[in-house]
């Protein structure tokens, strides 16, 4: 399984901002991050997870952690 951590952050809404993501692939760790100046913070939320998701070519089950209901709500109920 592999399991994303994902944060996302801004200053001010909007504002400079900032976006962070964990991955964990069967013990194989990578990090990835990014900034901008003039964003929001639900987007910096959902910045975090697509890079996350872009750099995964597997079709292994992926769980998906984050505290942001934006992103949860998201993912789970709204795409419908």
């Amino acid at each position: 399984m592999i399991k994303i951590y994902t944060d996302g952050s801004c200053l001010e809404n909007p504002g400079k901002g900032g976006w962070a993501a964990i991955i964990s692939n069967n013990g194989n760790i990578k990090k990835i991050s990014g900034s901008e100046k003039n964003t929001t913070n639900n987007r910096m939320e959902l910045i975090a997870t697509i890079n996350a998701l872009k750099g995964i070519n597997s079709d292994e089950e992926i769980r998906i952690y984050t505290d942001s209901q934006y992103v949860k709500l998201g993912i789970t109920e709204w795409i419908n």
